[in-house]
């Protein structure tokens, strides 16, 4: 049994005992109550045992006064072998011993494990009361140390993100250096730009260049290149139309004669398709010439394919542009423009 100085040794005077979990030394806070089971339980040594288990029990203390915290568990556990009527006693010191701040090996869990097996295996043991007391107490502790190394945990984590987010702002505030100075190296491109859209703004544009092969739609003014656009052809664009059906862009020159602003294509600019030699060639092929050209945007409800529709011919012979583009488009190029259509 341990002494009174040897409990006391377990116990800090303010009532609480240092526990050691084994992620660390951390010191958490014992119940109140560890300090008296400890106290009252010490004179009980010297009554009711015999004068071999008295001694055994003594053996025990010393090693544990002396910090062999294993040779005195196996001493104890002798005692509950030995000494079936000492068992509860012994088991009960056993537990203080697992739970003892000391003991580099100590585990929560095997103290439990003592402290249960005196209130099963001993109902009437004068330890059970205290081993329900230490059950309550150790729990206690044990989940609070688990609850200050998980906050240890997420405070080391915080900190980590926190210097993660200060290298990240560094890199940022670098990057955003570098734009700034290339944005001042790009002032006179900027400038240039500006009056590129204010000539834009101003239009209107007096021709209407498609070059099929190129897939590029141009609009001049006076001879000079106001915008070019990237465009999508009919489905079998190679040649000029010749018949209704046929999903061929046409070529020749033509003028924009109407415009649509509720087409199924967001908004179109019809092409004055066929032309007399556009005529006169489908009346040779005994075919119709067909019609319904236009320059357009994305079919209703498919805009979010945006510029992607260039990547493929899909039209039945229109020219296609993006919705943006189209819109663009209508503003600069009024009725009776002149629109050349080149292989």
């Amino acid at each position: 049994m341990l002494s009174r100085k040897t409990r006391s040794n377990l116990i800090h005077y303010n009532g609480s005992v240092n526990t050691t979990a084994d992620m660390g030394n951390k010191q958490s806070r014992m119940h109140p109550y560890f300090f008296f089971v400890c106290i009252i339980l010490t004179p009980v040594l010297f009554y009711g045992c015999s004068h071999q288990a008295r001694s055994t029990f003594m053996e025990a203390n010393d090693l544990f006064t002396q910090g062999s915290y294993e040779a005195s568990l196996s001493k104890y556990e002798e005692i509950t072998k030995k000494y079936p009527t000492e068992a509860d006693r012994a088991l009960f010191e056993m537990g203080i011993i697992h739970a003892y701040s000391g003991n580099e090996r100590k585990d929560y869990q095997k103290s439990l494990e003592c402290f249960r097996k005196v209130i099963k295996e001993y109902p009437e043991s004068r330890y059970r009361k205290d081993s329900e007391m230490m059950l309550f107490t150790i729990s206690t502790t044990s989940f609070k140390d688990m609850t200050i190394a998980e906050q240890q945990k997420q405070i080391e984590a915080l900190r980590e993100e926190v210097a993660s987010r200060e290298n990240k702002t560094i890199k940022l505030q670098k990057k955003i250096e570098a734009l700034d100075q290339e944005g001042k190296s790009k002032e006179n491109e900027i400038v240039s730009l500006q009056k590129e859209i204010l000539a834009l703004q101003r239009g209107p544009a007096d021709k209407i260049m498609i070059e099929k092969k190129a897939r590029r739609l141009t609009l001049l003014a006076k001879g000079k290149v106001l915008k070019t656009y990237k465009i999508a052809l009919g489905g079998n664009p190679n040649g000029p139309k010749e018949r209704q059906g046929d999903n061929k862009t046409p070529e020749g020159t033509y003028l924009i004669d109407a415009r649509n602003r509720n087409s199924g294509y967001h908004l179109s600019l019809h092409i004055s398709y066929p032309n007399e030699k556009d005529k006169k060639r489908a009346k040779e092929l005994g075919v119709p010439p067909g019609g319904d050209i236009m320059i357009h945007g994305i079919k209703n409800g498919f805009s979010w394919a945006g510029e992607l529709h260039t990547n493929v011919d899909w039209t039945k012979g229109c020219i296609a542009v993006t919705d943006q583009e189209i819109e663009e488009i209508e503003k600069l190029v009024p009725n009776g423009t002149l629109v050349e259509i080149l292989p």
